[in-house]
């Protein structure tokens, strides 16, 4: 609907420009007949709506993209930064009329003296709005926000809800600042858990608990954040968006998101990796006593898990399958998806 308006307004904004130069050209063909002139005008006119025509899509693209991006600048904004820009607005304003009096008790013609002195503010207008920002005038007023975010806030993704640990951590302290919830999470949420597969439902049901422990019982300082980027199509694109938008960092345990945002800019917290930082770090040739619950992919092999979930693949293990063994450490590796540390019977 919104294109076809804008459409409809250069149609008639092309008609209306062709109109006036049409009228203009036909002023050099007073020694034509009055039908050719008139025949001439509608060519203009017709001319002037159809160029209006095609550049319609065109112009409603770049007026969307302008919403965006005043919208997002908008939400950059602080009490602070907008004070000191109006205050900045006031002195350039004051400035650039101040020099433009000499010039108004001048000689000069109205129609040169009109141009300068709106040129005049325009620019000191933009100088003083633009340097009173950048100096950050009036910072000791308030609280320092953006959109009423504090900066650092932290931004939860569906993935780290539903895994549940960032409830345990958020518990022991470890995690600081305002925790943000954004609507496009909460929503998605919903949706997981009414899913007709029980897997699915499940895990979303879970994700819901996890917020309303961490809000009824931990006492957590969560708020919800509504702002959705309609021209963003990707609930991850959209996320990584909000980040910037709030100077916050994105929690997640997506690996893809994870690398994605890394690469935009935006600061991660990715809980697996946080996990991986606290397993147990064991040597080769150390002892540790494991219990093989299964076979391994490889002929022999039998597979233990630590309390952490590390898997432990033992050599010539198979027939110690439901015992408890000591064994000998002779190999790690460190994976994407955690550690993996190899063995052999003691």
């Amino acid at each position: 609907m919104g294109a076809k308006i804008v459409r409809l307004i250069c149609i008639i904004l092309g008609g209306t420009g062709g109109y006036y130069a049409g009228r203009w050209y036909c002023i050099s063909l007073q020694a034509l007949p009055a039908e050719i002139r008139y025949a001439n005008l509608i060519g203009v006119i017709a001319v002037g709506a159809m160029i209006g025509y095609l550049l319609g899509p065109f112009l409603y693209r770049e007026v969307v993209s302008l919403n965006a991006w005043i919208e997002a600048s908008i939400q950059k904004f602080t009490p602070q930064n907008v004070i000191a820009g109006a205050f900045g607005l006031v002195i350039g304003l004051l400035i650039a009329n101040l020099i433009s009096l000499p010039l108004m008790i001048s000689s000069l013609q109205r129609e040169v003296l009109l141009p300068l002195v709106i040129f005049g503010n325009l620019i000191f207008a933009y100088l003083g709005l633009v340097v009173s920002i950048k100096l950050n005038l009036f910072s000791k007023i308030g609280p320092s926000q953006q959109g009423g975010v504090l900066p650092g806030s932290k931004i939860l993704d569906t993935s780290v809800i539903i895994d549940g640990r960032i409830a345990d951590i958020c518990k022991t302290g470890f995690i600081e600042g305002e925790i943000i919830v954004p609507t496009i999470v909460s929503q998605e949420l919903r949706h997981i858990a009414d899913s007709p597969d029980s897997l699915r439902r499940n895990r979303g049901r879970r994700g819901l608990d996890t917020l309303k422990a961490m809000q009824e019982e931990l006492h957590l300082p969560i708020r919800t954040y509504e702002q959705n980027f309609e021209e963003v199509l990707e609930v991850d694109d959209k996320l990584i968006k909000l980040s910037k938008v709030l100077s916050g960092t994105l929690v997640t345990n997506d690996y893809n998101l994870n690398k994605q945002a890394t690469l935009e800019g935006v600061k991660v917290l990715n809980i697996n990796e946080l996990s991986n930082a606290l397993k147990p770090v064991v040597l080769p040739g150390e002892e540790m006593e494991v219990r093989l619950i299964k076979e391994g992919k490889e002929r022999a092999q039998a597979v233990a898990y630590l309390d952490d979930g590390t898997m432990v693949v033992v050599e010539e293990g198979k027939e110690y399958i439901g015992e408890t063994i000591l064994v000998l450490i002779t190999n790690m590796l460190q994976t994407p998806a955690g550690r993996v540390i190899f063995a052999r019977p003691k």
